[in-house]
């Protein structure tokens, strides 16, 4: 038995009729920052190997239907700024213990674009990202060129040096802990451009790109997506 078959067995075990047995269960989480809701979309519709549920951070907190177990992956694309711990709304209450979770489990991470910047004053966050100090400065509609640093990783697989336009970040680079898997020469980013750690029982890809539809719609961004996700998923 292969190990996409053992990971496909896996999923088939721990899921009701709510989602399809044979598919990645993929969390997207947003909040606190707009993005393009169609072109975002599209991008995770083009995967044919996962289902993703959209939701608010809040929803993914509250967890109404008891999926958190069931999700082989979760997407951040989410801003929120305000460590969390001190939530006056009820529908934020939890926010630091569930996030705190992550990685407990094998379930994959995926801190997409401006999540990396999530919660900047957070230890947990800098952590699950590799980023110590996130202070940053931002750079929209930057055309960069981008260089495959690792090409043996599966999540680079078939990818060779491309250019596309998005919005940059300058600001510390990835940790020493980190498997650094795409860069750029581009004097307004920074060097690391997608990187991969392990956060306890958990991988975590980060990937500083996905500003909006200009990246969205790029092929080569998607390959690293849908790639990313299999690969968290162990399906690859």
């Amino acid at each position: 038995m292969t190990q996409s078959n053992i990971s496909i067995l896996s999923r088939s075990n721990k899921v009701g009729s709510f989602y399809s047995p044979d598919k990645i269960k993929t969390a997207l989480v947003t909040g606190r920052h707009p993005y393009d809701i169609p072109g975002l979309y599209s991008v995770f519709k083009s995967i044919p190997e996962i289902d993703f549920y959209p939701q608010h951070l809040e929803d993914f907190v509250s967890d109404t239907g008891k999926a958190h177990s069931q999700y082989d992956v979760v997407v951040f694309y989410n801003f929120h700024q305000e460590t969390p711990g001190n939530e006056q709304n009820w529908w934020d209450k939890g926010t630091k213990d569930v996030l705190e979770h992550l990685g407990e489990t094998k379930q994959g991470i995926l801190l997409l674009h401006h999540a990396i910047l999530a919660f900047p004053k957070w230890d947990f966050w800098a952590e699950l990202c590799g980023i110590k100090d996130r202070k940053f400065s931002y750079h929209v509609g930057q055309k960069i060129k981008i260089e495959i640093a690792n090409v043996e990783h599966p999540i680079t697989k078939g990818l060779s040096r491309w250019e596309m336009t998005d919005e940059t970040y300058q600001m510390n680079d990835a940790g020493t802990e980190c498997d650094v898997l795409l860069i750029t020469d581009h004097p307004k980013s920074m060097k690391t451009i997608a990187w991969t750690k392990q956060y306890k029982n958990a991988r975590v890809l980060c990937f500083q790109s996905g500003h909006d539809n200009q990246a969205y719609a790029d092929q080569n961004f998607r390959k690293i997506i849908s790639q990313g996700i299999k690969w968290l998923a162990e399906s690859i």
